[in-house]
């Protein structure tokens, strides 16, 4: 691992020279910034009975579904496409650095765009009305909870996003993938306990798996204050699986 270092600065710099990082950046502060805006308005003209902080946090699927397919796309289908991946590994460098090389330059881009996010709960409880006269704007049990979220949960959905990068050697295609990935993992929990299941040991043995997944019930568990430690094992074990494999295309695709 001693070119790690070496590789994760030169992912790094190249993100930093890269226009699509600044727009994507722009877009994504814009975007949230009008999510934010949207949630203090309903809070404000109707009683809630959630944190303004709890309801913004429920659109965190809007990033992840669109932003983290954009920042992953490229990482590793730009570089199978223009050859230069397997130039790479005829060096003394190994896929397993390239891959986390990779993954951490992404996932460092992701929490500073969401760091940037910081700013909206205290610019509103420092200049709109409704901060002045509510405090839970800036509910730190609430904004520590989204956030730990947030960096708990990034690494695997990076990863999957850097995986479907290696499938492939079309960025549209791998941003596609991505965002199906994505999707699946978020909303399937969710949606499968919607279904009618049959009385049957398979399924009552089905069930509390399904409800461990769901994302949803693990965010607002995390908004709310409620620290778990089972989220931590399962996106920490998930995305070295992911990771894993991702390793083992790159291998694979590079020697075929």
């Amino acid at each position: 691992m001693r070119h790690f270092p070496t590789l994760l600065l030169h992912e790094l710099r190249m993100l930093a020279v890269a226009p699509a990082t600044y727009v994507a950046g722009v877009l994504f502060l814009a975007v949230m910034g009008m999510f934010y805006f949207f949630v203090l308005f309903f809070y404000d003209n109707a009683p809630q009975t959630e944190l303004p902080s709890t309801l913004y946090f429920q659109l965190f699927w809007m990033p992840v579904f669109f932003m983290v397919p954009l920042l992953t796309m490229k990482s590793v289908a730009e570089e199978r496409r223009h050859g230069t991946l397997e130039a790479t590994l005829t060096t003394p460098v190994s896929a397993l650095e390239i891959v986390l090389a990779k993954f951490f330059a992404v996932y460092f881009l992701y929490l500073l765009l969401w760091a940037g996010t910081l700013v909206f709960p205290f610019l509103a409880n420092s200049y709109l009305p409704i901060g002045r006269t509510d405090p839970r704007l800036v509910d730190p049990a609430s904004l520590l909870g989204g956030y730990l979220f947030v960096v708990v949960s990034g690494p695997l959905y990076v990863s999957l996003g850097v995986f479907a990068s290696s499938l492939t050697r079309s960025t549209l295609v791998a941003g596609m993938l991505a965002f199906c990935l994505l999707f699946i993992l978020i909303v399937s929990g969710g949606l499968l306990l919607r279904l009618p299941m049959p009385e049957s040991s398979w399924a009552n043995w089905l069930q509390p798996m399904l409800d461990y997944l769901q994302t949803f019930r693990q965010l607002e568990d995390f908004t709310r204050g409620v620290v778990d430690t089972r989220p931590f094992f399962l996106y920490a074990s998930n995305t070295i699986l992911v990771l894993g494999v991702t390793t083992l295309v790159v291998e694979a695709r590079a020697s075929a």
